[in-house]
């Protein structure tokens, strides 16, 4: 969320979709992954009261495996039957994650459709971009939390006060996700 709300204003975007995947093939068969209604549960409780940030079912409505390079498509696609310019497109990424863009897939259709906003953590460096991608430097915010970070904190029942919103700890508590053993 600290990402996603740093990115709209440094980039002065009108909004931002946190899309929720439907079945996230690169996931999947490394970890278990929580139901696609569940995590979309999540990111809705998680953007109330975040002007201009929306829970997006996007790709659990296409449903199958998600591929970014088929949602940025849809958008587009979208703008033109509605008979509007295409929009500018950002694809929000940790700096952590840009060093695998080349395994997803089509990455090179989806470098011509999106400009990276490669979001930094609190001293980390800025990553190397890969060739043929456009992409702008996001300053992270002060928080440094990973989503793999609250999952082994939930698993351990450590509290997890100011690392995300009340709202999605009583998800994660509702549903019993991340406890050990699942």
């Amino acid at each position: 969320m600290a990402a996603a709300v740093a990115c709209r204003r440094q980039l002065g975007l009108d909004r931002v979709l946190l899309v929720v995947a439907n079945e996230p093939w690169q996931k999947a068969p490394t970890r278990p992954v929580s139901p696609a209604e569940v995590r979309f549960e999540m990111t809705a409780a998680a953007v109330v009261g975040h002007d201009g940030l929306e829970a997006s079912r996007l790709e659990i409505e296409r449903g199958g495996p998600s591929y970014t390079v088929e949602t940025a498509e849809g958008l587009v696609a979208e703008a033109v039957a509605r008979g509007v310019p295409a929009p500018e497109l950002f694809l929000l990424v940790g700096a952590d994650l840009v060093g695998s863009l080349a395994t997803w897939c089509r990455p090179e259709e989806l470098a011509r459709l999106v400009t990276l906003a490669v979001v930094t953590r609190p001293g980390s460096e800025a990553a190397a971009v890969p060739p043929g991608w456009r992409a702008v430097q996001v300053s992270g915010p002060g928080v440094d939390v990973s989503s793999s970070e609250v999952r082994a904190l939930v698993a351990k029942g450590r509290p997890l006060d100011g690392l995300v919103p009340p709202a999605v700890v009583r998800c994660i508590r509702r549903h019993g996700l991340y406890a050990v053993g699942r």
